[in-house]
């Protein structure tokens, strides 16, 4: 079964775990594949601090390590972010740059939210897996902090939102699954 990570790519509170329970309820109702949340607080990862890039695959810090392991054991994600200052937040990145070839022939979508949708934050990831060898997939959601929340904290989003986070899921599924073949074969984890 395709295994995908809805990952929470912010560490502040009120952050969007609201936004990635949302999303799991609407993934729960597809029987294609296995959802899973994933928190990046939950790993208490800080900025980068190993020793020596993940490419160089030495020894990494057991809370790094534990991280990468969890990335790998998936077959596509799905970020669900806010958007500061146009980019991803630090937290986010940080946790990107852990793992190395965990991240290699995979999908990710990408579920945002901002003063402006997050059109930012997906940009600025999109850069971010080309050079990780992960599929972008087309379809994505931005949510608006002034149409998708109440009072800009309270997540309610309108109905049609629901019908996008099913379009996102069926890229996502599908191109993990299309990629499947080069993950058995190893191929570009070099």
């Amino acid at each position: 079964m395709t295994r995908i990570a809805i990952i929470v790519g912010g560490t502040r509170p009120g952050r969007g775990e609201a936004v990635a329970r949302w999303v799991q309820g609407i993934a729960r109702q597809r029987t294609e594949a296995d959802y899973e949340i994933v928190d990046i607080a939950d790993y208490g990862l800080p900025d980068p601090d190993e020793p020596a890039p993940p490419s160089q695959r030495e020894d990494h810090r057991p809370r790094t390590q534990a991280w990468a392991e969890k990335i790998g054991s998936f077959d596509g994600y799905v970020f669900v972010t806010p958007e500061y200052n146009h980019p991803v937040s630090g937290a986010l990145k940080s946790a990107i740059e852990v793992p190395g070839t965990e991240w290699h022939n995979k999908a990710a979508g990408f579920v945002t939210y901002g003063i402006g949708g997050g059109s930012g934050a997906v940009a600025n990831l999109r850069l971010i897996m080309t050079e990780l060898q992960i599929a972008d997939v087309q379809a994505q959601v931005g949510l608006s902090l002034y149409t998708d929340f109440t009072d800009l904290t309270d997540f309610t989003p309108a109905a049609h939102r629901a019908d996008a986070v099913e379009g996102l899921l069926h890229q996502v599924v599908g191109w993990s699954t299309a990629l499947a073949s080069l993950r058995s074969a190893g191929r570009g984890t070099e």
